[in-house]
């Protein structure tokens, strides 16, 4: 059968820790780890200020926030594609087809989603408690920090969300990389390639590497998240 002969010949090459493989995997790693890094670094904080400030049009701006969340990731490539194309606006910068405009596309992606996960973890918290910690003598700083203590547990999951929206997206990276091999072929990209080729033993390869990736992080976060709730049950 395809699937069979497909899947044993997958782990073959994935048991031959096969070269190529693993340059498409670390490429993976490290644009959506970039990207998520970028995105964490601004879209937490951004989230943080959402939920605690007040400002005219702070409802528009959070409506924004979460229609981001749902961005189709081929209007981004698309937006992204016409910014940095030789004739568009930015396209003197020259990274059209770059590991570095992939990551741009996917924080774009990834942004949005952890700024809206990061506004509806603080939100989530008892108004009571910022009141009672600033009649306690606490700054306004203190208080933020004491808030994001409190909301932690689900600021990790805004992580882990997105870089599973990055991870396994293929639209904007086709767009805006090419999936140039040796440049700027990432796991999702080469497996569409593999497959339209009829390489289904190397897309199925890919995929299995994809999902295993995705899987180690989210277990490292996700044993982080629950050590933190165990300690807050007094489990």
């Amino acid at each position: 059968m395809l699937i069979v002969n497909s899947l044993r010949e997958a782990f073959r090459l994935l048991l031959a820790v096969d070269r190529e493989i693993l340059e498409i995997a670390w490429l993976s790693l490290r644009v959506s780890g970039t990207a998520t890094v970028i995105s964490v670094l601004l879209g937490m904080p951004a989230g943080v200020f959402l939920a605690l400030a007040r400002f005219p049009g702070k409802a528009f701006i959070i409506g924004l926030v979460n229609t981001g969340m749902g961005l189709p990731p081929v209007v981004v490539g698309l937006t992204v594609s016409l910014l940095f194309w030789r004739a568009g606006p930015m396209g003197f910068l020259g990274i059209m087809y770059t590991p570095a405009v992939m990551v741009l596309a996917q924080v774009l992606i990834a942004l949005p989603i952890v700024a809206g996960l990061s506004l509806a973890a603080i939100q989530q918290l008892s108004p009571g408690l910022r009141l009672q910690a600033l009649s306690l003598g606490a700054s306004r700083l203190q208080t933020v920090f004491l808030l994001v203590r409190e909301a932690r547990l689900p600021m990790l999951a805004a992580i882990m969300a997105g870089f599973g929206g990055v991870i396994s997206e293929v639209g904007s990276v086709m767009m805006v990389g090419g999936n140039i091999k040796g440049h700027t072929r990432v796991l999702t990209t080469a497996m569409v390639l593999e497959t339209r080729m009829g390489r289904f033993e190397m897309a199925l390869a890919l995929g299995i590497l994809l999902l295993a990736m995705s899987f180690t992080v989210n277990a490292i976060l996700t044993s982080v998240q629950q050590r933190g709730a165990r300690r807050w049950t007094g489990g």
